[in-house]
């Protein structure tokens, strides 16, 4: 199941790519960040309230309350940064450039979850590299 849901996020993050581009011309970046902004999290209270998951909000601990407070300033940092990016270039440049946070991800999961990197992992990341760059170049 993790897999389908996980291609379905992938879809889903390229058709976000093409809709904000075509929706971003003649607004301001952190403008166009701010309505998206709005609209996740309608969908995501939306859901918590759908599937009666706002109980879980007073037995979340206070680590699990600061890794996901960081994780949605790196979130608004990363959209920022994403939607100026795309304002300025063109969606098959940014969109690419974008994706090394697999490469990243990868490289930080080893470093700071102990995950294991094996050959395979590197030559992933080796190839989304190489195939970035001749994206972009």
């Amino acid at each position: 199941m993790w897999f389908w849901l996980a291609l379905g996020s992938a879809v889903f993050a390229a058709l976000t790519s093409i809709l904000a581009k075509v929706g971003i011309e003649g607004v301001g970046s952190h403008l166009a960040t701010a309505i998206r902004t709005m609209v996740v999290v309608a969908m995501a209270w939306g859901m918590v309230f759908i599937t009666n998951q706002q109980g879980g909000l007073r037995e979340i601990s206070q680590k699990s309350w600061l890794f996901l407070i960081l994780s949605g300033l790196a979130t608004g940092a990363s959209w920022l940064c994403y939607y100026k990016a795309l304002q300025m270039g063109d969606a098959s440049k940014v969109v690419p450039i974008d994706k090394l946070s697999v490469v990243i991800t990868l490289v930080l999961a080893f470093v700071f979850l102990h995950e294991e990197f094996t050959a395979k992992s590197i030559v992933g990341c080796v190839l989304i590299g190489a195939g970035t760059l001749m994206m972009v170049l």
